[in-house]
């Protein structure tokens, strides 16, 4: 599909040294791509906030001997 956008000159210049005439279209699609991802994951953050409560953990005591006793637990890996 075509698009048609306005780029300053300087952007353009840039552009070109960055990726080349003939292949413009290729790296502003790549940097799309990668700008809405980025995009997406943040929705996602944003739409996981509050998902956990503040308290009523089992780590709320004492968080370092939570981790601790988790690293010890030969079921966990990593």
């Amino acid at each position: 599909m075509r698009l048609h956008i306005t780029i300053d000159d300087a952007l353009v210049a840039e552009l070109d040294k960055r990726a080349g005439r003939r292949r413009r279209s290729t790296f502003i699609a790549e940097l799309l791509r990668r700008g809405l991802e980025d995009e997406r994951r943040w929705d996602d953050i944003e739409a996981a906030l509050g998902a956990i409560p503040d308290e009523g953990h089992e780590w709320d005591n004492d968080p370092a001997g939570w981790v601790r006793d988790q690293r010890a637990d030969p079921r966990r890996v990593g």
